[in-house]
């Protein structure tokens, strides 16, 4: 019998596989979860792990990210301001959806070689949305490795540790049938789907950073390299004011469908009506340029939806109003 080999998708093609990766750690969940100790209360899949403060009521909640081939935007508008901005920001995003607020964060930085100039820019961004959103840089770690990075290209890698009390904890476990989910704007790609943008807006459609990108008034690079949104400041306003959160998600890698999953308590579903929202120019320019299948872009981009919040429809005016 003659096997049928299934097509990839675009985004695969573009070099990222999402489902080898999940299958990835679907086979490595067993070995992760071996290492739990006293203190843990979550297992791989939660968008932060939690670890219970000893002697407290409190729970520390951890995440780690980085901002993929973003970085070769940045690199290609030399422009490396920020690039820092966007990972503190998705980290605190990350572990935000916990209802955690960040206490400090951890740096890693890559790289063949640096110039002063470039190094002092990529920190500065980091220094920037970590006094907006009220953490310490800590410390980090700056590695020079001549000959496994490229000459002039680096990696930037961050952990976030935040904490919330043990009774506010949001896991997603109180969403039920009728909640309703809000969607508070992206301002752009964020931090995903860059190496499919990539190879639809410069290899295929062959535009230049200083182009500007069919459907807009902005160049290609000030679209592209758009700071990821940090959502602290407007859920922590929500939740000051009593409104019932019973859910959120962030969305980066793998779209509305995969991380709204990621909350889901059995038996329920999530349901968007896409007519309800107008994702920005840059992702009809890719998926059209690109002729990707709709399903396949909102597995990979963001298609304007950085967060989704679930509350029950009683909270929604009083949510709303203060989003606004």
């Amino acid at each position: 019998m003659k096997s049928v080999q299934k097509k990839k998708s675009a985004y695969a093609r573009a070099g990222v596989d999402i489902d080898e990766m999940m299958a990835g750690l679907d086979a490595a969940k067993r070995m992760i979860n071996g290492t739990a100790i006293k203190g843990v209360l979550s297992t791989v899949g939660s968008f932060g792990g939690l670890f219970q403060l000893p002697g407290t009521g409190n729970v520390l909640v951890a995440s780690t990210d980085g901002v993929g081939t973003k970085l070769k935007v940045a690199l290609m508008a030399r422009r490396h301001d920020t690039v820092g901005r966007d990972l503190v920001n998705h980290c605190v995003n990350d572990i935000l959806v916990q209802g955690a607020k960040p206490l400090f964060f951890l740096d890693y930085l890559g790289a063949s070689g640096l110039t002063t100039s470039v190094f002092v820019k990529v920190i500065s961004g980091l220094c920037v949305a970590c006094r907006q959103n009220g953490c310490a840089l800590l410390g980090g770690e700056t590695a020079e490795m001549p000959g496994l990075y490229p000459k002039g290209e680096y990696d930037l890698v961050g952990t976030i540790i935040g904490v919330v009390p043990r009774r506010r904890i949001i896991t997603g476990s109180r969403i039920k049938s009728g909640d309703v989910i809000i969607g508070l704007p992206s301002s752009g790609l964020h931090t995903n789907g860059y190496s499919l943008a990539r190879k639809v807006i410069f290899e295929k459609a062959g535009l230049t950073v200083a182009a500007i990108l069919p459907g807009t008034r902005r160049t290609v690079g000030d679209v592209l390299l758009a700071v990821h949104r940090s959502y602290l400041a407007p859920v922590q306003t929500m939740l000051h004011a009593g409104v019932p959160i019973h859910g959120m998600a962030h969305i980066t890698g793998g779209g509305l469908p995969d991380n709204t999953a990621r909350i889901m308590p059995d038996g329920t579903s999530a349901v968007y009506d896409r007519s309800s929202w107008q994702p920005p120019p840059v992702f009809s320019f890719i998926r059209k340029t690109g002729r990707i299948d709709l399903d396949e872009m909102y597995r990979v981009f963001n298609m304007g939806i950085g967060l989704s919040i679930i509350m029950p429809p009683s909270a929604v005016a009083r949510a709303t109003g203060i989003l606004k």
